[in-house]
């Protein structure tokens, strides 16, 4: 049976932490969908679009990798795909609290669905998406936060 993990997130944009997570997630799963959420309360700072085609550039000859979109609950996109496995990243003990929050309320609603918490890479801890947008707003070089094959 194959063993297969939704990455779900807002990736605006999604940086070399992302890819780092995502990576680690391979050796752990046959494949992996990376999830990009939409918000309809929240103006992100890419659209949609430009969100999935930078996931796209990132993960460009990668294996069992594929790249979505949905606008529900995590849990049912897991469910409708049948995945019934979460990874999510986190940099720091603040993410990992969020994180579990949230695995904890997931596991709840959906016990069949687990949540793998992967930390990311010390050289990655120090990237944020938060931190990429205010270098890109500010026309700053954010491409050493960024997948090397990423074009904005």
């Amino acid at each position: 049976m194959k063993r297969v993990a939704l990455f779900p997130g807002s990736f605006d944009p999604f940086t070399a932490g992302h890819l780092n997570i995502l990576k680690r997630a391979l050796t752990m799963f046959d494949e992996v969908v990376v999830a990009v959420g939409i918000n309809q309360d929240k103006r992100g700072f890419f659209t949609t679009e430009k969100k999935l085609d930078i996931i796209r550039q990132a993960v460009a000859g990668m294996k069992n990798v594929e790249v979505m979109s949905y606008d529900n609950l995590t849990i049912d996109t897991c469910r409708s795909l049948g995945i019934h496995h979460i990874v999510r990243g986190v940099r720091n003990m603040i993410d990992f609290e969020t994180e579990r929050s949230i695995a904890d309320a997931n596991r709840r609603l959906a016990p069949e669905i687990e949540t793998i918490i992967i930390p990311t890479a010390q050289e990655f801890a120090h990237i944020s998406s938060t931190a990429v947008r205010d270098l890109i707003k500010h026309n700053g070089d954010a491409s050493l936060f960024l997948p090397e094959n990423v074009k904005l």
